[in-house]
């Protein structure tokens, strides 16, 4: 239990960082609560672009799939070889075709922008295109705009900083409110701490709101605000997380200097073939292509029994020449640190407790803009009440009250 000089402190560190991060930490909520259903409503918003109307014949198989695209992308001067396939998991699923565009000379505040085009996996028709990381409302690029937005301030890095710091101020404003809340040991302190009372105007009202929606939500917050950290400022977790259990470097692979027996790389097929051999019941979701002589081809799958959902977390290295496997990063298997950070982007959007917790997390998307409102009318409440007492005092020629002194010193 706080208290006296240090339950004050807290409550000013809490009031200011809920002032300077507010308004960024209601925008990620509101945001993040669209984001919660992201595929579905980016399926809704352009059916035509992300789905082949009435199919339902079982797909061919991942590399066959994504050697036929890739051939045809590659042989049509409008488009040329991706840089990235993102798989159909769905009958009616297409092949998202990703064409990372050159960094140049782009400065701190700019996105990132990948050109995304979809092809049907079957007819290899392309059936449209967009720009991801490009600002816009239409129809296309909405979500990709309320997921930079929710991600970077639409900033570049700069917004990746804003946002990252604005994860650890929620982190810190949700301790310090548990630290705030926590009740005398006794049974009717406890109840009184989730009770709300008072008229809804009233000064009561709100701060009992405040206090026990706080401390019933505070678990929620603390994750999305330590989530959210990592995904922005990974160079700052990883360590941490690393100082108290394993984490696996995540240092980029190269092809190995002897080349293959025919001198050049392997087919796509080929790798998603050694990729699929590493668990023939993972579902293979995206293949990172090689850019270079360097470069490996990346490839993502999903295996049955991984927390997350989507694209899965298994990350499967294979050497663009040999053949060879050069790392599998299985969330099935991977050491205590990788489990816990693996654990983060399943935890940040909810599907790692299925349709509820998606639920729960696009509620507390809207807990933020909630909690602004009624910290807001508790602190110009409070700061009415005082100006009416001092206004009060001084007609009534009363000097203000001394300040208080602890250990000789002006509190």
């Amino acid at each position: 239990m706080v208290t006296g000089f240090s339950r004050k402190l807290l409550r000013s560190i809490h009031l200011y960082l809920s002032l300077g991060f507010g308004l960024l930490l209601v925008l990620s909520g509101l945001t993040g609560t669209a984001l919660v259903w992201v595929e579905e409503l980016d399926v809704a918003l352009n059916p035509a672009l992300l789905r082949v109307a009435g199919r339902t014949e079982p797909l061919a198989p991942p590399g066959m799939i994504a050697e036929r695209v890739l051939a045809r992308l590659s042989a049509d001067p409008l488009y040329g070889r991706p840089s990235q396939l993102g798989l159909p998991h769905v009958a009616d699923g297409v092949v998202v075709a990703s064409y990372r565009q050159p960094k140049g000379e782009r400065g701190a505040l700019a996105m990132p922008v990948t050109r995304q085009v979809m092809v049907d996996p079957v007819t290899l028709a392309v059936l449209g295109e967009r720009n991801d990381g490009e600002f816009g409302l239409t129809r296309p690029l909405l979500m990709s705009t309320l997921f930079h937005v929710h991600r970077y301030l639409f900033a570049g890095d700069v917004g990746k900083l804003v946002m990252g710091l604005a994860g650890l101020a929620l982190f810190l404003i949700g301790a310090i409110g548990i630290a705030l809340w926590w009740p005398k040991a006794t049974w009717r302190a406890l109840v009184k701490s989730f009770t709300v009372g008072g008229h809804w105007k009233s000064l009561k009202f709100h701060f009992s709101l405040h206090r026990s929606a706080g401390m019933i939500s505070a678990p929620v917050l603390l994750m999305l605000g330590f989530s959210g950290m990592y995904f922005n400022l990974p160079e700052w977790i990883r360590p941490a997380v690393a100082s108290v259990a394993t984490v696996t470097p995540t240092e980029k692979l190269r092809n190995a200097h002897v080349r293959g027996p025919r001198g050049e790389p392997i087919m796509v097929s080929e790798a998603v073939e050694v990729a699929q051999a590493v668990n023939p019941a993972g579902r293979i979701t995206r293949v990172a292509l090689p850019t270079d002589k360097k470069t490996p081809y990346e490839i993502r799958m999903r295996q049955p029994g991984e927390v997350r959902q989507g694209a899965g977390s298994t990350r499967i290295t294979v050497d663009a020449y040999t053949g060879a496997l050069l790392r599998v990063r299985n969330p099935l298997t991977a050491p205590a640190g990788d489990t816990f950070l693996n654990w983060q982007f399943p935890l940040h959007t909810g599907e790692a407790f299925g349709l509820a917790g998606r639920i729960a997390i696009a509620i507390a998307g809207l807990l933020p803009l909630g909690f602004m409102v009624t910290g807001l009318v508790l602190w110009l409440g409070r700061r009415r009440v005082r100006a009416a007492a001092n206004a009060r005092r001084s007609a009534a020629g009363i000097a203000p009250p001394p300040l208080r002194r602890r250990n000789g010193e002006a509190a």
